[in-house]
């Protein structure tokens, strides 16, 4: 069994996802803590459920969904889990940070790489890897079949889709992405988006205005 804790952190609002197992095994998905109270939060959470870290996973490395990356090295002795394709974010992580208003001290880099068709196990949890570029190169979902519910990252919101207007956007990819690799699974599947709120894949299949 799955539980899930959502966080939102820093000012573009991301959603930080600890997940845990019934061994109290857990898994890091987007870690956007910025600010040392943030930080704490998400520490503090960790702590009270008396969780082990056992995994840091990135749906891609666009500078929101990276920023506590470092956090989570220092603290849990854990390293970031990407799909290679996204290395090059990383490698310019401090640039785009002051792009875009934050200061990182320190390039990180990815301890584990993932691609498509891989599977990721913790406790009794597993979730497979689907890649799913177009919002940016490196993007990927994590789907967890037993519990119905997809990590989509930036690929799917409720009623929206991924920007493409930033470097290695493209739009047909990400709806050709989001058609032929999300929209196959059941309807009835809950998606958690790296920002806003949860919907499902039967709802976007029926009102998302992007995809035809």
């Amino acid at each position: 069994m799955l539980t899930i804790k959502t966080f939102e952190f820093n000012d573009i609002g991301v959603n930080t996802y600890v997940l845990s197992s019934t061994n109290n095994e857990c898994v890091i998905i987007d870690p956007g803590c910025y600010s040392e109270a943030e930080k704490q939060q998400l520490d503090a959470y960790i702590a009270g459920a008396n969780l082990q870290v056992v995994g840091l996973l990135i749906t891609h490395c666009h500078i929101d969904h990276i920023l506590g990356i470092a956090h989570i090295e220092d603290t849990y002795h854990i390293g970031a889990t990407i799909h290679a394709a996204g290395a090059e974010f990383l490698r310019a992580s401090v640039g785009y940070a002051s792009v875009f208003g934050f200061e990182l001290d320190r390039i990180v880099k990815a301890a584990h790489f993932i691609d498509d068709g891989d599977v990721i196990r913790f406790g009794d949890v597993s979730m497979r890897v689907v890649y799913t570029p177009g919002h940016a190169d490196g993007s990927v979902c994590f789907i967890c079949d037993e519990e119905q519910l997809v990590f989509t990252g930036d690929v799917l919101f409720l009623g929206s889709i991924g920007r493409t207007d930033l470097p290695t956007g493209d739009f047909k990819m990400l709806t050709d992405n989001i058609k032929n690799k999300l929209f196959i699974l059941p309807a009835s599947y809950t998606v958690y988006a790296g920002h806003g709120p949860t919907t499902t894949i039967g709802y976007e299949q029926t009102n998302n205005p992007f995809i035809d």
